[in-house]
């Protein structure tokens, strides 16, 4: 054998040798579903050079040695987040009979999650659109008396993200505690412009969320530092420690100008007042320290709150790839399995796991009437081919989908009976599950669930219904089309 020859054997020896080891790795992989190993195994298999590279950069869940490490140190400096604030949900637990009976299953899982109890003694409202929102947030901040603490996973210098940071630089200016965090790639346009180095300069304290360098370098190095796509995705405002928003509304435009043609983008964000606010300001404090060393708010989350007579009860959680293992699809399905009579659905992005699907449609098979509203025209087209796929089966077993044509609806909501709400970051998909740091509120509130459940009427009122019949008349290309890139929804 020549040298040529023995080169060349060496080549295809070492790359049968990578091939069997990450297909091994693929199928030992811990938390990963069959339909997600067979498919890596394919990937691997199929595409000898680009499935190993995908493999590499995109296979696991990995946020880094250093990067995990820190989060571990970060949780144990905090305090254990069942103690804050179960006592008054306690208490409003055995005035509740639908409470302790029949949702008591709901906030019990809520709090495997993050460990926050449910709590009681909450008041909230919902802004009447993006903009509204935007002003109410730069009110409160005006107000803030002590610290203002805000994460976004896309903040962009345009109209609405500049009078957020002008309200930080007025807050710190009066000797408030401002600070802010933006995760690295999404608020990428934010980090890079003047209005980033001005708040800076005017005394508001500054973090880059999972930072990333250099795109393209960090995918290289994935294996080493941790996979580029994994973001913090969470929208969380705390103001005076008493006062806190969440909602899938980025601090942007609704018009948006990074997607623009998809605008507007409708959105809804919750304020909040009352123990709950403490819950999200564990979750700033964990992304806060995890990301900022030297900076310690351990004791933010524990300080005393003043007893209230009424309100309700609401349970903060924080999910992500360093979080338990399939957290937001198992209460997603929880939530359906309680449905008793109706349940409605929004989210842009469906690409759910077997499990959840399997959920939504039993749900509907019982009687529960089952709506889901989705965007018609999705900024993401692979998420929006993956969807559509899923359509066929849910309304065979009774599920209505609605399509919304007033802009891409981005809002995350479920409401159940008139009587649990849910809302948030999370979206129905895959990198929600598994890649992206995300936060809700589980809520159990008449009045606050009914507004909820307006404000997902309003999106009917302008969504055109899905019937099997239209479903039925695809082309067969398209439905191979949807069906061929569902398939890609396993490869995590």
């Amino acid at each position: 054998m020549n040298e040529p020859e023995l080169y060349s054997l060496l080549v295809v020896i070492g790359h049968l040798t990578i091939q069997v080891a990450l297909v091994l790795r693929a199928l030992m992989r811990p938390h990963r579903e069959p339909a997600s190993r067979i498919a890596w195994v394919l990937v691997i298999l199929v595409f000898p050079v680009l499935g190993i590279l995908a493999y590499l950069l995109l296979g696991e869940t990995n946020i880094g040695r250093r990067r995990g490490e820190r989060l571990r140190q970060t949780l144990a400096r905090l305090p254990d987040p069942g103690s804050l604030f179960g006592a008054p949900g306690g208490a409003a637990l055995a005035s509740d009979t639908a409470l302790a009976g029949r949702y008591q299953p709901l906030f019990d899982l809520g709090q495997s999650i993050t460990g926050f109890a449910l709590c009681g003694g909450n008041q909230g409202s919902l802004a009447a659109d993006s903009d509204q929102a935007i002003a109410d947030l730069v009110r409160d901040i005006d107000a803030a008396r002590h610290q203002v603490h805000l994460l976004f996973y896309i903040w962009l210098p345009d109209n609405n993200g500049t009078r957020v940071a002008r309200a930080l630089m007025r807050a710190a200016g009066r000797g408030v505690t401002c600070r802010a965090m933006a995760d690295d790639l999404g608020s990428r346009l934010l980090i890079r412009s003047d209005l980033w180095r001005e708040m800076a300069a005017a005394g508001v304290c500054l973090g880059r969320a999972l930072p990333t360098g250099n795109p393209l370098l960090g995918s290289l190095l994935g294996p080493l530092r941790g996979r580029v796509d994994l973001r913090n995705h969470r929208k969380l405002a705390i103001i005076d420690n008493r006062i806190t928003w969440c909602g899938s509304q980025n601090c942007a435009d609704p018009a948006f100008l990074i997607k623009a043609r998809y605008g507007p983008w409708v959105d809804i964000l919750a304020r909040f007042e009352g123990p709950i606010a403490r819950q999200n300001q564990w979750l700033f404090a964990s992304d806060w320290m995890a990301n900022n060393e030297g900076d310690d708010l351990s004791d933010l989350p524990s300080e005393p709150w003043p007893t209230r007579e009424g309100g309700f009860v609401a349970q903060a959680m924080g999910t992500g790839p360093t979080v338990r293992n399939a957290a937001m699809p198992e209460l997603f399905a929880t939530l359906m399995f309680a449905a008793r009579r109706d349940l409605t659905i929004t989210t842009p992005y469906y690409v759910p796991n077997e499990a959840m699907q399997a959920a939504l449609c039993a749900c509907a098979r019982r009687g529960v009437k089952v709506r889901i509203i989705l965007p018609a025209r999705n900024d993401s087209w692979v998420v929006a081919a993956a969807s559509r796929s899923y359509y066929a089966d849910l309304l065979e077993a009774g599920v209505e989908i609605f399509e919304f044509v007033g802009g891409l609806l981005h809002a995350k909501t479920i409401t159940l009976d008139g009587e649990i709400a849910l809302i948030g970051s999370a979206n129905m998909d895959r990198r929600s599950f598994d890649l992206n740091y995300e936060n809700n509120v589980l809520i159990r509130d008449e009045t606050l669930t009914a507004a909820i459940r307006q404000r997902q009427e309003s999106y009917l009122a302008q969504s055109r219904p899905i019937t099997p019949e239209r479903v039925a008349a695809w082309p067969g290309w398209r439905q191979l089309w949807n069906n061929t890139i569902a398939t890609l929804g396993p490869v995590l």
